[in-house]
């Protein structure tokens, strides 16, 4: 079981949008290899920066319309939200300190 909460059209405002702390989102699906492969480090990254920002994840074939909307074209793509706004992404599939690094300067 991941770390990283889901999120859907119908919380995803709420949760990412409208959150207090930064916000890292991954963006994957189940059949992507890359997305696998990153998944433990997107786990370990919730963890330790558990209180201070949220890590969700957004599974692009059920949430077609947030993935359209963010302009993802390839996965894992990880985008990190500010203030409701996108602050920094990662594409592709990367090691957890340079993931744990972007979100670090988003604090």
């Amino acid at each position: 079981m991941s770390s990283a909460a889901a999120v859907t059209a119908s919380n995803f405002e709420k949760e990412v949008l409208q959150s207090t702390v930064p916000v890292l989102i991954d963006f994957w699906a189940v059949w992507c290899g890359p997305c696998r492969m990153v998944a433990p480090h997107v786990d370990a990254v919730a963890k330790e920066f558990e209180g201070k920002a949220k890590v969700v994840k957004v599974n692009v074939d059920e949430e077609p319309e947030i993935a359209s909307k963010y302009g993802i074209m390839s996965i894992p793509t990880l985008m990190i939200f500010k203030n409701g706004q996108v602050v920094d992404q990662i594409i592709g599939a990367v090691p957890k300190n340079v993931i744990a690094g972007k979100l670090t300067k988003a604090l």
